[in-house]
């Protein structure tokens, strides 16, 4: 269910990171803690994140969620499609749907996040 090659959040954000680029997004259960999702705010290319502080935020027909960055870098890509069909995160919150990649500036700060068995237990808490 959670992909063991990512890393998770205790606020449920995940980042798998391959080279020195981290890719984050929500996790299945925080998609399925909010509900329908029907609009994400996403930072600009180029904005610089910090681990554990608010880089956007998702809205359901519940709620606004605040987004929080896993590592910290500056941002080299945001995902798009989610402009226009936010609720792909509903559908495919590891895959797809993912949010943002940012350029790694402490590529060691991934080694204190939670393995996927760990979130796992994390949940089951």
């Amino acid at each position: 269910m959670y992909p063991e090659n990512f890393r998770y959040t205790k606020e449920h954000e995940w980042v798998k990171v391959e080279g020195g680029t981290a890719t984050i997004g929500i996790t299945l259960h925080a998609q399925g803690e909010l509900g329908d999702i029907v609009y994400v705010d996403l930072p600009k290319v180029g904005t610089k994140v910090e681990q554990g502080k608010t880089f956007g935020s998702v809205e359901s027909v519940k709620a606004v969620s605040d987004i929080y960055s896993p590592v910290s870098g500056e941002v080299s890509s945001i995902n798009e499609a989610l402009n226009t069909t936010p609720e792909k995160l509903n559908a495919d919150p590891h895959g797809e749907a993912w949010l943002i990649q940012v350029k790694l500036s402490i590529p060691t700060e991934v080694d204190g996040l939670m393995k996927a068995a760990d979130y796992q237990a994390y949940l089951g808490a």
